[in-house]
Parts: C-alpha cells; structure tokens; sequence
C-alpha cells in the first residue's frame, strides 16, 4: 500500500480527536485543545502529501508554516478570550459568557 494512505489515516483520526473534543468538553482550554488537534491533523495531511507526492516538497512545508501560525494565532487569542471571560464569570466554562445581562 502506498504510505501516504497511512499518513492521511493517522490525519483523519487527528481530525476526528479534535472534532470529538471540540464537542464534548464544557471548558473553553478543552475546546482549544481540539481545535489544535484538527489542526495538527491538517499540517500533517499537507506535508505528507506535499512529501509523498511528485509535487515540490517546499510547498508542503510552507502551508505547514501557514497552519502552525495559524494555530499559534487562534490559541494566543483563545488564551486571551479564556483570561477575560474567568476573570469577568469566575470560571473557565462554556455556558458562563452564553448566559447574556438583559
């Protein structure tokens, strides 16, 4: 069998851990950590495919560069968003902000 199948199993399965955490957890860190799931599953399904494949290996690695800003972008400002909502409600979860002062 051809490896990149193997590459792009271990990417989905990434995908799914983080779509599944995304849902399941109640705290806005948890959610985090899902999204960074997906999106570890995403640089890994361009690199191995860019590596695999008779396209130029550079580009791979640069959408990998794209998504790891990216990710490191989303999660400083999570991190800032999960700051300001435990310090205005007290804790961490994701039903606190949903709740609106009419």
């Amino acid at each position: 069998m051809n490896p990149l199948i193997y590459y792009q199993a271990v990417a989905v399965m990434l995908l799914g851990l983080g779509l599944y955490a995304l849902v399941a957890r109640r705290t806005l860190v948890g959610m985090l950590i899902g999204v960074e799931l997906m999106l570890n599953g995403a640089g890994l399904s361009i690199v191995a495919a860019a590596q695999l494949t008779p396209t130029d290996a550079v580009l791979g690695q640069l959408g990998a560069l794209l998504v790891m800003g990216l990710a490191a972008a989303e999660a400083t400002l999570v991190l800032a968003i999960v700051l300001v909502v435990s310090k205005r409600f007290g804790d961490a979860s994701a039903d606190a902000p949903s709740e609106l002062k009419g």
